[in-house]
């Protein structure tokens, strides 16, 4: 959600922000919006004085015995009390045409992010790691995997597209990676591990900004509750309608659960193989911070993802988004990037965006600076620190061997028992 206060005092810079991400104009709708919520208020508490002062004239007239002056009042009141409420209607009626319309408004970028309007426009900011040159022709994860343990067919028969049964050697892989990820994160980073409802209310879900836009991007359950397509709703929404101290800032949690997307909004891509699925499982990152702290929380929540990376020996790169290639609610977004050998590109293992205030004024997530009487909004982050999934696929491309084996990174043998290889069953 957006400040009035500063689309009030720079509209053309409001709708330039929009302009970037390739949206039109709305500041002269969203302020006559405004005006008229406004203006009704400013009515009703108008109507509302002179409902008071009549009254008490009633009293006063009736106490002098002037009872024509009390039959005239007393009608001027009636008649107040039916335009009363029509006015308080109209003003809720147009103070919710206004919410409405800024909830459909995304964010707006922040300076430094690059100008463009899809993925080609995306700047390199650094690169890690060795590119691995393979001795043999490389495979896909798709043609690897399914020796060692990725069912695809078998999840398909069972739930249909975009499901896979994972078993065996994957499996096992598949659990090291998320505990490995909650491990790095808590031990030494600093997040509080949670588990957190992956179910969640209609106010949670527009509180983190997948609804109303995104509703076709998640699953709904018959009671009205929706599936989180990531506990970054779960864990963001921790704060929700929260006053909390300067003192406790930053919160920064974790958690690993199942993540649910429909993937209407990507209809046609990555059908095969195991990089989109319906169901998934990620380690993610959740930051609190004050407007102070949050440039620097967005370089240390982005970093942390880096290091597990890092630690699993995969070349990766990081990204930064062009402004019409940002999700909606982000006012930054460094995207991660691994080499798959199979592929022969780079593809998106992680995310890590900055919210500024958006977030928190749709949740009404504050805090009290120290010393001070007033409020302020806080800053939201978030992050993946680890899509079990799509590391998945990068550790079996990069640690692919020509005999169908896959060599297993240092950082995860402790999970695997001392395992060094995946070997086809």
């Amino acid at each position: 959600m957006h400040d009035l206060r500063l689309l009030r005092d720079d509209p053309a810079g409001f709708d330039a922000g929009l302009a970037r991400r390739g949206v039109a104009p709305a500041s002269d709708e969203v302020l006559a919006l405004d005006e008229r919520r406004r203006a009704l208020a400013t009515e009703a508490q108008r109507l509302q004085a002179r409902r008071n002062e009549a009254s008490k004239a009633i009293g006063q007239a009736k106490a002098r015995r002037d009872e024509a002056a009390a039959e005239t009042l007393m009608a001027e009141v009636a008649d107040l009390k039916v335009r009363l409420p029509q006015v308080e209607a109209d003003e809720r009626t147009a103070a919710l045409a206004l919410d409405e319309r800024l909830a459909a408004l995304p964010n707006l970028p922040l300076g430094d992010v690059p100008d463009g309007m899809d993925e080609t426009d995306n700047r390199l900011e650094a690169e890690h790691g060795v590119v691995p040159h393979l001795a043999f022709p490389a495979r896909e994860h798709d043609a690897i995997g399914p020796a060692l343990g990725l069912d695809f067919e078998t999840g398909a028969a069972i739930a249909g597209s975009r499901f896979t049964l994972v078993r065996g050697q994957v499996a096992r892989l598949h659990r090291a990676l998320g505990q490995f990820g909650l491990d790095v994160l808590t031990r030494d980073h600093g997040y509080e591990e949670v588990v957190p409802p992956l179910l969640v209310r209609d106010e949670a879900a527009f509180g983190t900004a997948q609804l109303p836009k995104f509703a076709e991007d998640l699953f709904r359950t018959t009671d009205g509750r929706w599936l989180i397509p990531t506990s970054e709703v779960s864990l963001t929404n921790i704060v929700r309608e929260k006053i909390l101290g300067e003192a406790d800032l930053p919160l920064r949690f974790c958690a690993l659960t199942p993540c649910f997307r429909s993937e209407a909004g990507a209809a046609g891509r990555d059908t095969r193989g195991y990089i989109r699925q319906h169901q998934f499982e990620k380690v993610e990152m959740v930051a609190i911070t004050t407007p102070e702290q949050s440039e620097a929380e967005h370089e240390r929540l982005t970093a942390c993802a880096e290091d597990i990376l890092s630690r699993l020996s995969l070349p990766f790169r990081r990204m930064k988004l062009c402004a019409g290639d940002m999700g909606f609610a982000s006012a930054r977004t460094y995207d991660l990037e691994a080499w798959l050998p199979g592929q022969g590109r780079w593809r998106e293992v992680s995310s890590c965006s900055t919210m500024g205030d958006f977030q928190a004024r749709r949740m009404n997530a504050r805090y009290r600076p120290d010393g001070a009487k007033g409020t302020r909004f806080v800053h939201t982050l978030n992050g993946s620190g680890l899509v079990v999934g799509r590391l998945i696929v990068a550790v079996l491309e990069n640690g692919q061997r020509a005999d169908g084996s896959v060599s297993v990174p240092e950082a995860l043998r402790p999970y695997l028992g001392g395992m060094e290889a995946l070997t086809p069953a």
